[in-house]
């Protein structure tokens, strides 16, 4: 179209269709044909501005046809098809070929059939070109191929994955070998990762990978805990790829093919016998791919990244982020969870209801709708409780109140509460309940229990030996009555049907001794 315009505004200038052919290159027909349909039109140069080369070409040629594709069989409907194929999961083209021939048995052969649905299909296979702002992005993916790491005592041999980190703007790429793919090594990825860069993107985009994606969606993905609290710390948004597209992390699918290609497939031929070693290596290379110069750009990934994403990236926080798990547990009628087969105690209110659990190296943190209600200090003892006594009910705090406790002695004994004048009686002044600083644990305090037990009793005992000695005996002649003479008052003796009881109790030890008389009017009572 652009030489049938050359044409008319040649011919306009008063040249011979020779001179026109020759400066077009077509031939002379092809010019005179051209010619004489503006001649036949009424066409003369210059052409209405707003007039396309589909219009001009109706204009002069108004009979011609309009061009299609000739094809020699019926077209087959490939919308229809290429639907069937993506709702059928066990469908194949070669059935739908079948079905398509018993319909039209003259149609195409299997091959061209496929031919045609392919050449189809990529016109469907459009791709969106990502711009890529400084610091915006960082892409993060494990490499499918790892290095091996053999045991020097057992030759046992355990593939390392490769966790790799690109940058969207600079493709500034970092890359480390781990022991696995499990959280811990997911999240110390991502902080050396941080550390390598010397800040934070804006957004991190990981693929669904299920230690850091519990639960893939196309609109709402669910987070692990652990990966979502690692992003708060260090002011970043987490937004993993959809699943099954790859090309929304395309940055870091062609940072896995570069690392495999110029870092793994480098080590081939090197023996590893730690990981600390397998790292060592891939730091070096990893250093010479950062600075390899560009083929198709000035400058390497290196110079880019300090140009571009350096500057833009937001600074590390003060402080490391510490890794914790989290866990959700339900507690139990005794006002415990157990984690990790040890039990840990939270207020008595929250019996039957579920509470949040994060676990670090050194704590256990216990939380309810995002309030901290308890925290102890992680125990690795297996069956045993951390009790913290404001935890329990007050009926519960009173009956571990009864148990013993060391004094301020500088021997520790256990005391017995009942030794002090029974279970209503206020301890002694100086003495206080000793409980460990993060909880109770029964027994710790067994020895001393049982210790304290045996003082009782034999305090009892001397107790019993020196209140018969102190009983009172009625005087000669003296004859019983309804009142009786006590040390303790005249409430402590009840007329009772001709028998009569005097009762004394030891001041000191709460232990009554019952004495019976018996008499009359006229006959003195006899102890």
């Amino acid at each position: 179209m652009r030489k049938l315009k050359e044409v008319l505004r040649l011919d306009s200038l008063g040249l011979s269709q020779h001179q026109i052919a020759r400066s077009c290159s077509i031939s002379q027909s092809t010019v005179h044909e051209y010619v004489s349909a503006a001649q036949a039109a009424g066409l003369k140069w210059p052409l209405p501005e707003n007039w396309d080369d589909q219009q001009i070409e109706q204009r002069l040629f108004p009979q011609r046809p309009t061009p299609g594709i000739w094809r020699k069989h019926p077209e087959p409907d490939w919308t229809q098809i290429h639907q069937d194929l993506q709702t059928h999961r066990d469908l194949t083209l070669q059935l739908l070929w079948q079905e398509v021939r018993e319909s039209n048995p003259e149609g195409y052969a299997y091959s061209r059939f496929c031919d045609l649905y392919r050449r189809w299909l990529k016109k469907l296979d459009l791709v969106l070109r990502q711009e890529h702002r400084a610091g915006e992005k960082l892409f993060v993916d494990y490499a499918g191929a790892t290095i091996p790491i053999h045991d020097p005592k057992t030759g046992e041999v355990q593939p390392a994955p490769v966790f790799v980190a690109v940058l969207g703007a600079s493709n500034y790429t970092f890359a480390e070998a781990t022991l696995g793919q499990e959280l811990r090594d997911w999240i110390g990825s991502h902080i050396r990762a941080f550390e390598f860069f010397g800040g934070v993107a804006q957004i991190i985009v990981p693929d669904n990978l299920k230690t850091g994606v519990t639960k893939p969606c196309f609109y709402e993905p669910d987070l692990n805990p652990t990966y979502r609290e690692m992003g708060a710390h260090y002011d970043t948004a987490i937004i993993p790829a959809r699943p099954y597209h790859p090309r929304d992390k395309a940055k870091v699918e062609v940072g896995v093919q570069v690392v495999q290609r110029w870092i793994v497939a480098a080590l081939r031929k090197r023996k590893f016998f730690s990981l600390a070693e397998v790292n060592q290596a891939v730091a070096e290379l990893l250093t010479r791919l950062n600075q390899r110069r560009f083929r198709k750009l000035e400058g390497n990934r290196a110079a880019l990244f300090a140009q571009l994403d350096r500057p833009a990236l937001k600074p590390l926080p003060g402080t490391r982020y510490e890794f914790g798990q989290w866990k959700t547990c339900r507690v139990n009628i005794d006002y415990h969870i157990e984690v990790e087969r040890h039990f840990y105690s939270v207020p008595h209110a929250l019996v039957h209801l579920e509470v949040e659990v994060r676990l670090t190296a050194e704590t256990v943190e216990i939380l309810h709708r995002g309030v901290r209600v308890a925290s102890h200090v992680r125990s690795q003892e297996v069956a045993r409780p951390t009790t913290v006594v404001e935890h329990m009910p007050k009926a519960h705090q009173k009956h571990v109140g009864q148990t013993p406790w060391l004094g301020d002695s500088a021997a520790g004994q256990s005391v017995s509460r009942r030794a002090y004048g029974g279970g209503g009686s206020a301890r002694p002044e100086g003495s206080r309940l000793q409980l460990p600083e993060h909880g109770f644990d029964s027994q710790e305090s067994a020895r001393p229990a049982a210790a304290a037990r045996s003082t009782a009793r034999a305090a009892g005992g001397r107790a019993r030996q020196h209140s018969r000695r102190q009983l009172l005996r009625f005087p000669a002649g003296r004859r019983a009555s309804g009142k009786h003479v006590t040390t303790k008052g005249d409430h402590y003796a009840q007329p009772t049907n001709g028998r009569e009881t005097v009762y004394h109790a030891h001041a000191r030890h709460g232990r009554c001794i019952r004495a019976t008389t018996r008499g009359s009017a006229n006959q003195p009572a006899q102890l």
